[in-house]
């Protein structure tokens, strides 16, 4: 959006989730509750793996944060589709917030999701780097949702 843009456009765009409409503020709620599912269980993880509870982590992986991440992106988009053209895919934040979740998946699939079942020392090290990425991931969504640069 460019600064010669309507002020009342803008305003929408970054109290788009106080508004009025209960199916916009809906999703914009189960977007977030989506966000916690996705990223709060990798909090447990390294006390988990300390205690030996690699299949409650597994378990947990694939049954809530892996499809919780891809909630994400559903409702993210859904968000984005019901902003009346407020939200584009063209916007810098958007693009970067796609970019960043696809990241976040294939570090969740390739490196979390195989080391999760895995007691091994090598695991242990893959699960550390996946975990650290993802919250380094958290951190980047947080900052592109709040500030959104480009926008």
């Amino acid at each position: 959006m460019t600064a010669s843009a309507p002020v009342a456009i803008r305003v929408r765009a970054v109290l788009a989730i106080l508004l009025p409409d209960f199916g916009y503020r809906l999703m914009a709620l189960l977007h977030i509750a989506a966000a916690v599912a996705a990223f709060g269980p990798l909090f447990l993880y390294p006390s988990l793996r300390r205690n030996g509870e690699t299949q409650t982590m597994a378990a947990m992986h694939m049954r809530l944060s892996f499809p919780a991440l891809v909630v994400l992106w559903v409702l993210g988009m859904g968000l984005a589709g019901m902003s009346d053209q407020v939200y584009k895919m063209s916007q810098l934040w958007l693009a970067l917030s796609l970019v960043n979740w696809v990241v976040l998946i294939a570090v969740s699939w390739f490196l979390i999701r195989p080391a999760v079942s895995d007691a091994s020392d090598a695991a242990s090290v893959r699960l550390s780097y996946g975990v650290a990425v993802t919250h380094l991931g958290l951190i980047v969504g947080l900052v592109l949702m709040i500030w959104k640069p480009g926008f």
